[in-house]
């Protein structure tokens, strides 16, 4: 006797040919509310939040199928672990609100459809409640919580929907109850908010407030609850910065802001926030004191202290904090009036000094040459640009340029307060300063290199001073190898580590206008090109093939580059087969005529170009697939000696005809937890077929040990892949009708009427009251059980009969060996509650004795709106089933229900006590 859960698609016969398309349902475990159908068979899941989601996806088919979860459509490996996405069971520990939604199990064999079933999961929380109190609008803002209108507002997150209540104390305030009070739901809050308004503010009014925010304890949440104080002192928060604004600071300096409370009752919490980001890491936070060590430039910004005591708005007051910096840089312009790219003696030249100043304001120019400090003149002319216009800038204007005016003048920046070291910037004009030419080195362009290399794309720059060298995309719009759309260089080189295929293309190099000449840039172009080696599939396959056959291998390329003069060489091992040249194809082919011995092995295509080759693998074999063992069935054990069991070991070959003929299976049998392996053959005779179940009966297993079955399929090439799984010894049966398949039991079709599964939390508006139970056996309105509808167009006397699966018992032994039959003990529970009940009827039928059903057990008429259970013991001498008959009574009142039935090994124990109910 054996407890099985799947579906059965074959039956015994010798040779059947047993494929069946994939069929799913979903099943739950763990910490599951409830789970309900609604409309449209839409199955929801309630689970609470943090609690671990469990579901598990049953299938049924043959071949077995393959199984994946997804959500809502997409892919759901995003949002729990990948491991789960292809088991049967998908587990979300400690599950979040935004992990709800719909879950979808499919199942797929390659025979028809794919199986699909989904299950909505609603994730149900309820987060604590906030009192927020705010004045009427247009009121004053000190003091206004006498003689003023007054509204407490209560929210709360929460799935399902919240509902609130409000107390004064211990009273409990509901709408009407109290002239000076309203409770209303705003429109534009959608029913999630309560509001509590106090109507011109009287002496009992100054209370203890509790807002209660409760989901009627769905999914055990229990209700959460916050009070607010409201007194004559209550009032919205004000605050106080002790420092001042802005605040200038030194790179390295330790800042601190101190923000204080002024007023505010309930006492106001303080909170520190930087613009939009965050505090800086290292930041202490001390109540209303928030330290920086060691600022630097990056932590500079809008830092804004926040007061909330959920009265009013939040208080907010800002600072400002400046980090002193300085960053220059310079560039030349030869005669501005003649548009000259050179430096000529009796010409203007001009230098130009941009500073980059923190705090703008406090920055101070001064100019030297030759170390000297240099002043204004009529020939030197040093201006500053207007700081309201263009802060940052000095110019030097050198008129009517002598030979005497050859030298380096140096611009100095600095900030008026100090704090930090000034800088300097030295400018050389001489006879020597030439502006910037640009060129690409000779078989620099194109440059050709691999994917994986590392290369330097040069431009060779002249010029004094020598200028900053600034790399982009000639050829598109896209970032750098850094990530930037410009990347800087001081040498002209561009080096690329890792170089990849993406990289290809045309680069510019251009001269930068800053720290050099102010002339229109030079520039010059510098193509790359990256070669990689050939991409092919298929990277890796299998071919399985019996002696004589032929077939082909292809080789294709996906892309490559350069993609001309591609060769291939075919290869067995290390035995060339043959070479060539792509044409125009994009693909290459090898023939086998006839496979002999010597053929089998590893065959290997190599496609080649410049940068390498790439490899397509074809392991040809003859090794047989591994059988796939059949879903277990209800006769698949049975007992011939009180100690042992037997088993039928079922399976089918996967694809036999790939292969040469199997010539027999391997079998090994060892306990579980053991070492040694016991194997045998078993002889195949002639040429088995796709799909055709295969049986062989294992005896002498010992109770109630489990046993772990290899099996490896034997051709002529040798051994093929084996297949392995526990068989497990249950002297159990129980259905509780949860599942669609009913444990296989089956409706006689030559009586009436049918049985019918149902669940009270399902049923419709053609119910009949008083009659029939309120709840499956366990007393959940979401299980079911089985029943007989006796409304119309049923009549008395109507019968409807349910079958089990057939259980297997060996025949007494003529030989003497076993001593009596076996004693099994069929119980189930029953519901006969109604004013017309009929009568259940229990009949034990065996499989020789076809038409000849045994009484076992019998009760008529109204027995109350309960579950009772009966215990049956019988004595089968041959494969049996249980028919349970419901007959209906004289009105519609009489329906009957069944639940949890459950045949085990062994007489009953405990009988209930009205032992009249039994028969034989």
């Amino acid at each position: 006797l054996e407890v099985v859960i799947l579906l059965l698609f074959c039956f015994s016969s010798p040779s059947p040919v047993c494929k069946a398309p994939p069929a799913v349902r979903i099943i739950h475990s763990g910490h599951a509310c409830n789970v309900e159908d609604e409309r449209y068979s839409e199955r929801v899941y309630t689970i609470r939040e943090g609690e671990t989601l469990e579901l598990v996806c049953l299938v049924s088919g043959h071949p077995r199928p393959q199984i994946r979860w997804t959500k809502t459509a997409g892919s759901a490996s995003d949002r729990f672990q990948d491991s789960s996405v292809f088991n049967e069971t998908l587990r979300i520990s400690r599950i979040q609100r935004h992990q709800g939604g719909r879950y979808y199990c499919k199942a797929e064999n390659g025979l028809g459809s794919p199986a699909i079933k989904s299950i909505r999961v609603d994730v149900y929380y309820l987060d604590d409640p906030v009192v927020t109190v705010h004045q009427s609008v247009g009121e004053a803002k000190e003091q206004f919580y006498y003689e003023r209108t007054v509204f407490l507002r209560c929210a709360a997150n929460s799935n399902p929907p919240v509902r609130y209540s409000w107390r004064r104390g211990r009273e409990f305030l509901s709408q009407g109850s109290d002239k000076g009070v309203e409770i209303y739901e705003p429109f534009f809050t959608q029913g999630e908010t309560k509001i509590l308004k106090l109507k011109n503010l009287r002496p009992q009014d100054y209370a203890n407030y509790t807002c209660t925010a409760s989901v009627r304890n769905v999914c055990g949440i229990p209700d959460k609850s916050v009070l607010f104080q409201l007194s004559n002192r209550t009032a919205s928060p004000t605050i106080k910065l002790l420092v001042e604004d802005p605040i200038v600071a030194n790179p390295g300096q330790t800042v601190t802001l101190v923000c204080i409370t002024s007023g505010g009752e309930p006492t106001p919490v303080l909170t520190w926030v930087r613009n939009a980001e965050g505090l800086p890491k290292k930041s202490v936070l001390n109540g209303g004191t928030l330290t920086i060590p060691a600022i630097s430039t990056e932590e500079a910004g809008v830092y804004s202290c926040l007061a909330s005591n959920n009265v009013g708005n939040p208080a907010k007051k800002s600072t400002n904090i400046i980090v002193r910096g300085l960053k220059g840089r310079f560039w030349i312009t030869p005669d501005p009036y003649h548009n000259d790219d050179n430096i000529q003696i009796g010409r203007e030249v001009k230098i130009s000094c941009q500073v980059e100043a923190t705090p703008a304001e406090e920055l101070m120019f001064s100019w030297l040459k030759n170390g000297r400090p240099l002043r204004s003149s009529e020939r030197m002319v040093i201006t500053q640009t207007d700081p309201d216009v263009a802060l940052g800038t000095t110019n030097l204007d050198i008129i009517d340029l002598k030979f005497t005016d050859f030298g380096t003048y140096t611009c100095v920046a600095s900030l008026r307060n100090g704090g930090i070291p000034e800088i300097s910037i030295d400018v050389n004009i001489s006879s020597t300063t030439v502006p910037p030419s640009l060129t690409v080195p000779r078989g620099k362009s194109p440059l050709v290199t691999q994917e994986g290399d590392t290369v330097e794309l040069q431009c060779l720059v002249s010029g004094k001073p020598k200028p900053i060298i600034l790399w982009s995309h000639a050829d598109k719009e896209a970032p750098m190898p850094d990530g930037s759309m410009q990347t800087e260089s001081y040498d002209g080189i561009l080096r690329i580590v890792n170089v990849s295929r993406e990289m290809t293309g045309t680069y510019r190099c251009q001269t930068s206008q800053y720290n050099g000449f102010n002339v229109k840039p030079r520039e010059a172009i510098v193509e790359l090109i990256v070669q990689y080696p050939p991409a092919v599939e298929p990277v890796y396959t299998e071919i399985r093939q019996g002696l004589g056959r032929a077939f082909s291998l292809s080789c294709r390329v996906l892309r490559a580059h350069p993609s001309r003069v591609l060769k291939y060489e075919w290869k067995l091992g290390t035995r060339l087969l043959t070479v060539g040249q792509f044409d125009t194809r994009d693909e290459t082919e090898y023939h086998v005529r006839a496979l002999n011995r010597e053929g089998y092995g590893a065959y290997t295509c190599d496609i080649t170009n410049e940068a390498g080759a790439g490899r397509c693998t074809f392991l040809v074999t003859g090794k047989a697939f591994g059988p796939e063992f059949y879903y277990d069935t209800y006769s698949a054990l049975w007992q011939n000696k009180p100690s042992v069991y037997g088993f039928k070991l079922q399976w089918t070959q996967m694809n036999p005809n790939a292969v040469d003929r199997i010539m027999a299976y391997r079998l090994g049998i060892k306990q579980v937890r053991q070492q040694r392996w016991w194997e045998q053959e078993i002889t195949m005779e002639g040429t088995i077929q796709k799909g055709e179940l295969l049986t062989y009966n294992l005896t002498e297993l010992v109770k109630p040990e489990a046993y772990q079955v290899r099996l490896t399929p034997i051709t002529r090439f040798g051994e093929g892949d084996s297949a392995e799984r526990i068989i497990r010894y249950s002297g159990k049966f129980h259905c509780n009708f949860e599942e669609e398949a009913i444990c296989m039991f089956t409706q006689d079709k030559t009586e009436e009427f049918d049985w019918t599964r149902h669940s009270a939390a399902t049923r419709d508006t053609k119910y009949t009251p008083n009659t029939g139970p309120s709840s499956d056996r366990s007393g959940s309105k979401q299980g079911y059980y089985m029943y007989i509808e006796t409304s119309r167009p049923r009549q008395e006397g109507d019968k409807a009969r349910l079958l089990t699966p057939l259980f297997n018992v060996a025949p007494k032994n003529p030989y003497g060996n076993v001593a009596t039959n076996p004693t099994y003990c069929f119980s189930f529970y029953y519901h006969m509650y109604g004013k017309h009940i009929g009568s259940l009827n229990v009949y034990l039928r065996q499989k020789s004795q076809t038409g000849q059903d045994s009484s076992v057990w019998t009760l008529s008429g109204n027995q109350g709106d309960r579950w009772r259970q009966a215990r049956i013991d019988i004595h089968p001498t041959y494969s049996f089933q249980m028919v349970l008959e419901g007959v209906r009574g004289p009105g519609i009142e009489g329906d009957i229900a069944i639940d949890d039935v459950t045949i085990e090994e062994g007489e009953c124990r405990d009988p209930p006590p009205n032992s009249s109910e039994y028969i034989g």
